[in-house]
């Protein structure tokens, strides 16, 4: 991607985000998770055995700065959802909406999504570009890079040792990174 596509990218995210209500940390933690995002996204399209349009990287960029756009409305479980919504209010692409809608985590099942009362979808990140974010989201706190490690010891802190979306969480970080 060149920078000034990368310039354009972000200024009319950051643009969005602040229109819709999201605060300055909202607007610092998105902008971290989508370096973070976009060296991921760099470092698949240039690993042998890849080629060089393998992962869309204006679209992961795209993605990761608007992944919290729905923290404008909630800052529950719920902001994937909310975001997605917001997004589709915007009329912003289909895979950005749906990059928004499965960041959370490692993504929820439909089961787990109902339990939290979201409509009973499944929100487990699919595409390269969705994995992308939601693996840079895990390892962003604030706007500052942790470990995965970290991570997954605050997900087990909110939902205790044995929820699903370790594991889950732990394989998307594995299938991502490549560890």
């Amino acid at each position: 991607m060149e920078a000034r596509d990368k310039k354009g990218i972000r200024r009319r995210c950051i643009k969005l985000l602040r229109e819709v209500g999201c605060d300055g940390s909202v607007v610092e933690h998105c902008v971290a998770v989508a370096e973070l995002a976009l060296e991921i996204a760099l470092h698949y399209n240039h690993r042998e055995g890849y080629n060089s349009n393998s992962v869309d990287e204006k679209l992961v960029f795209e993605g990761a700065l608007l992944h919290d756009i729905g923290r404008a409305r909630s800052h529950s479980v719920d902001h994937g959802f909310v975001g997605g919504e917001i997004a589709k209010e915007l009329g912003l692409e289909e895979k950005v909406v749906r990059i928004i809608q499965r960041h959370v985590g490692a993504g929820i099942t439909a089961g787990e999504a109902k339990e939290v009362g979201l409509p009973p979808v499944d929100f487990v990140p699919e595409t390269i570009e969705e994995k992308i974010v939601a693996c840079a989201d895990n390892l962003i706190d604030g706007a500052k890079r942790t470990s995965i490690e970290d991570a997954l010891k605050d997900l087990k802190d909110k939902l205790g040792d044995a929820h699903p979306s370790i594991k889950r969480m732990k394989l998307l970080h594995e299938e991502v990174m490549g560890r």
